[in-house]
């Protein structure tokens, strides 16, 4: 198959061949950008009056077919920026059974599920079909779904491979593609299949390509299957965004848990990022132990489970998101103003986009990284290399400057899930990531056998209080 190289610069950034366009002026409105009269309706009604920069910077070009390298960060409003071009081009075609007409690829089911409820009422007004085609869910109900007919496919890697291999998904048709968060599909070892994907559809159709950041495979992608792409970066990078505040909060090892707590019972919402299932299952019994309205979310749990959790959580049922980088990408909760590192990350791309959870749309929001007085320096140049500069202050809890910096207070106290309350450890040195793993080079070889007795301790003081309460 002939790929179109040969429209592409064989140096420098492939941005350079391509055309990029000046953001519009902030006057710019959606009826003045092409749309059709019944998506402008449906975003009237959704309460959308005017496009973000993203938006009217990249409409126009992909309303009129052309391909699209948009640069930006999380929360930007990329959904729609892609979302509205490929639907309007799509409407009034019809798919065959088993091959759409339309492709988007996400890297996370959460993402694939949160594009999906965002088109859908866009795709319904223009009588657009739509099916989500991800892994760990049903996959006979996504080969009905797809052998009744779909014009638009929202899609993981992974599972879309699974689906082409049975025959029961067929890409020659697709006109439009859209690789949304390229980035991640590349840190998760999901190139190959996109290459597979982008291989099999139509070699003279759209393909847009959006990134929070424009790496060695990404740019592969870019130079390999995008011809004369506009170039669309209007956004700040999520670690620079100006509605952004940045914290680096030194800790005194055996007050973290009592940190963490007092954090995390403020009021409001708050992500917590931890480096492992573990140590999110953990903390998250931890802190509904000691009253705090606590959900765990990682990629050990079901994905109605996790679809449940992210429910509870954006309306409200919960409080508390612990997770690990599961959530770190793509994931877009209305007015979360605070995300905090338990565990600092070792990789300036893992900063900035846990950080992009907050601060989306204009919105303001800050970014806490908890870290022991000894991983300061460590962390401190991590932070720099994502363009960060955070304000760093040593606290302790039950102190003002904890709370007027995350709105810290002591929890409840009372349990929610009925047992007794987890007393807080003696000697809690090691971060959550470090309870049971070998990441933390404090711990050594002894990592299992303190986590045992940990775990050892746990239970009686949980039996201990148990008896006590019953007399």
């Amino acid at each position: 198959m002939k790929h179109r190289d040969d429209a592409r610069s064989a140096h420098g950034d492939p941005a350079q061949a391509a055309t990029t366009r000046p953001a519009p002026p902030a006057a710019v409105s959606f009826a003045g950008l092409g749309l059709p009269q019944v998506v402008l309706r449906t975003l009237s009604g959704l309460g959308v009056r005017e496009p973000f920069p993203i938006q009217a910077a990249a409409l126009p070009d992909a309303l009129a077919g052309r391909d699209v390298l948009g640069r930006g960060r999380t929360g930007s409003g990329k959904t729609l920026a892609f979302g509205l071009p490929l639907l309007t081009r799509t409407a009034g075609r019809r798919a065959e059974p088993k091959q759409p007409l339309a492709l988007i690829l996400v890297p996370t089911r959460e993402l694939a599920q949160q594009v999906t409820e965002a088109l859908t009422p866009y795709a319904e007004a223009l009588r657009l079909r739509m099916a989500t085609v991800v892994g760990g869910m049903s996959i006979g109900r996504q080969i009905a779904a797809l052998r009744q007919g779909a014009e638009v496919v929202v899609a993981t890697p992974g599972r879309l491979h699974d689906l082409i291999e049975r025959n029961a998904c067929r890409l020659a048709r697709v006109r439009i593609t859209v690789l949304d968060e390229a980035d991640q599909m590349s840190d998760l070892g999901f190139l190959p299949q996109v290459v597979e994907v982008l291989d099999q559809v139509r070699p003279d159709g759209q393909r847009m390509l959006f990134s929070a950041t424009l790496d060695h495979d990404v740019d592969q992608l870019v130079r390999r299957y995008l011809h004369e792409p506009a170039v669309h970066s209007v956004d700040p990078s999520a670690g620079t965004a100006a509605t952004m505040r940045h914290h680096l909060l030194v800790v005194h090892g055996p007050d973290r848990y009592a940190v963490i707590t007092e954090i995390a019972a403020r009021d409001g919402r708050v992500l917590l990022f931890l480096d492992t299932k573990h140590a999110v299952d953990q903390l998250t019994r931890h802190l509904r132990a000691s009253g705090v309205h606590a959900g765990a979310l990682h990629s050990g749990k079901s994905q109605p489970q996790r679809t449940r959790t992210l429910a509870q959580f954006k309306s409200g049922q919960i409080t508390v998101l612990v997770a690990t980088d599961v959530a770190a990408r793509g994931l877009h909760i209305d007015d979360l103003d605070l995300v905090v590192n338990v565990d600092p990350p070792t990789d300036p791309k893992d900063y900035v986009h846990r950080a992009g959870r907050t601060a989306r749309a204009g919105e303001s929001g800050s970014v806490v990284t908890l870290v022991p007085a000894g991983q300061r320096r460590e962390t401190s140049r991590v932070l720099a290399e994502a363009g960060v500069e955070p304000a760093v202050t040593k606290v302790r809890s039950g102190e003002a400057e904890l709370s007027r910096i995350t709105g810290a207070k002591a929890p409840s106290g009372i349990p929610l899930d009925g047992g007794p309350a987890v007393p807080r450890p003696k000697n809690a040195n090691a971060p959550f990531r470090g309870l049971g793993t070998t990441k933390d080079p404090a711990r050594g070889s002894g990592g299992k056998s303190r986590k045992a007795g940990e775990a050892r301790k746990l239970a009686e003081a949980r039996k201990a209080a148990l008896v006590r309460r019953n007399g």
